[in-house]
């Protein structure tokens, strides 16, 4: 069964003919028998779903692949646990070198204690160690960490951060949030040319066995670039790739696109991301209203309103696409704002202006997003983790337009879904099945949390294949199967219009297609 992308709806016999990395024709087996020669490759479905690549609109691509290396507090669902992995990959290591990633979730442990440094000081005394927490927004130093970087108890809070002290001494406990993080960033030395292009593909590989064939890099820095661009001549790109690169430095990227062009097909500058806010997990989120549960406190903004306004002007000036991170209600309105304001001061132009995450919308404010043409950049297995503890954060009423897929849509916008890796694994199929049934990660929904945000499996495909083509203007190229589209193509295991709702996570890729070779077999 094939299903092209063109629409929401199910798929049709057929089959697909690839040449030079196009596509030439979609059609049933008769029509596309006289594109067959003696030399032709023939893949198989074997009873399962042709479509287009998958494309993740969200991840760290690079970052996804040093944490394929490093260690995994994922799932550790202890603090013991928590502590003992720590210990025991920090013996795989020389002494001096750092410790970071890890992904942590203290949301899984009982009382959900935040970590803290005397945790991990003797299992971790050779070895600086600023690890994260899954969300990115906050992470954990041990005491080696915070003396190669520096800081005492007389350093200063850096706005838009948070660091949190001992109360009698003020010296820090080993959370760093948000504006803080480059406090201890600072003293991690960079990868070489060489750790950062094996990371790369490492995350190559990994994505080819998932489908994916396409990403947007956010907060991707020119080192990032570079590294891509050594694959790409090397012929070891397997993924199309559009990077955003840090949106104050808006000239910079500006002057760069302009000397040297965006790129090619396969990596190309895409634009600008930049921060509103934090995350709900990390409480740093900026609502309008105090979280439910700490009284009078409202989030942080990671930069001033004024600071975003100008950059976000300029860059759209230099006609550069911007996204912005925004999770909070008070977030996301503001920036709508500002959106609002620079296209009417700048008149008419596809700008196609992009909201990562869009997380906790105010009633008002999601019709915003398609009478605005703003691209809401979702990434749907957030909500079925978030589903476990977010309503304490917020309170019951909030939730109604958390990760509001269906209004959305019904509203006029135009959805781009991803995953957010490392923040949440990179397999598609685990966003699909999060929009279709939004079912907790803790079993407790089985009807789906907020169930009449859930949307149609057709839908989902469509977010994650051309809703994410058309948000990086990359529409008419691929994100369909049609003729004269890029040969980006995945084969699942399995008709997912066909299996149950809840049984999408369990489908397979069985062969990826990019740019018309196979890069992915499944064994």
């Amino acid at each position: 069964m094939v299903w092209t992308g063109l629409a929401s709806g199910g798929p049709q016999p057929g089959a697909v003919a690839i040449a030079d990395g196009w596509i030439l024709a979609v059609g049933d087996s008769q029509a596309i028998a006289s594109y067959v020669a003696g030399t032709t490759q023939t893949l198989d479905a074997q009873g399962g779903l042709v479509m287009p690549g998958f494309a993740d609109g969200h991840t760290h691509f690079i970052g996804g692949g040093f944490q394929l290396a490093s260690v995994d507090l994922r799932d550790a669902a202890t603090p013991a646990e928590f502590v003992r992995r720590l210990k025991q990959y920090a013996r795989t290591l020389k002494p001096g070198q750092w410790i970071t990633g890890g992904d942590w979730d203290h949301t899984l442990w009982p009382g959900q204690p935040l970590p803290r440094r005397e945790w991990i000081d003797s299992v971790t005394p050779d070895n600086p160690v600023f690890v994260n927490r899954l969300d990115g927004h906050e992470a954990l130093a041990n005491s080696a960490a915070i003396r190669a970087a520096g800081v005492t108890r007389d350093t200063p809070t850096p706005p838009g951060g948070e660091i949190l002290r001992d109360a009698r001494t003020g010296e820090p406990l080993g959370i760093f949030k948000d504006g803080a993080l480059g406090l201890i960033e600072r003293a991690i030395p960079e990868p070489s040319p060489e750790e950062r292009d094996t990371a790369l593909a490492r995350a190559l590989v990994h994505a080819a066995s998932l489908g994916v064939t396409a990403t947007a890099h956010m907060s991707a820095s020119w080192a990032d670039l570079a590294s891509y661009r050594r694959l790409e001549r090397a012929g070891r790109m397997t993924l199309r790739v559009a990077l955003y690169l840090p949106l104050a430095s808006w000239r910079a990227v500006a002057e760069s696109v302009k000397a040297h062009g965006a790129g090619d097909e396969w990596v190309r500058i895409g634009g600008l991301k930049g921060y509103m806010d934090g995350s709900a997990g990390s409480r740093t989120a900026y609502f309008a209203e105090p979280y439910a549960d700490s009284a009078g406190y409202r989030g942080l903004l990671q930069n001033p309103e004024r600071d975003m306004r100008t950059w976000i002007g300029n860059a759209d000036s230099a006609g550069l696409q911007v996204t912005v991170h925004a999770i909070g209600d008070r977030a996301n309105a503001i920036l709508l704002d500002i959106y609002d304001s620079v296209a009417r001061a700048h008149g008419p132009r596809d700008r196609r202006f992009r909201v990562e995450h869009a997380q906790h919308l105010r009633p008002g404010d999601v019709p915003r997003f398609g009478r605005l043409g703003v691209i809401p950049s979702m990434q749907p297995y957030h909500a079925i983790d978030d589903g476990r503890w977010v309503e304490q954060r917020i309170g019951p009423v909030r939730i109604r337009t958390t990760y509001a897929f269906r209004t959305l849509l019904d509203t006029g916008a135009k959805l781009a879904f991803g995953s957010d890796w490392t923040v949440a694994p990179l397999d598609p199929m685990l966003g699909v099945y999060a929009a279709v049934t939004r079912r907790t990660l803790d079993g407790k929904n089985p009807n789906g949390w907020v169930p009449q945000q859930k949307i149609t499996l057709g839908e989902a495909l469509r977010a994650y294949t051309g809703g994410n083509a058309y948000a990086v203007f990359a529409e008419r190229q691929r994100g369909a199967l049609a003729p004269g589209y890029d040969a980006d193509v995945v084969v699942l295991d399995r008709d997912l219009f066909k299996v149950a709702p809840e049984s999408l996570d369990q489908a397979k890729v069985r062969y990826t297609v990019a740019g018309g070779s196979v890069v992915y077999r499944r064994p």
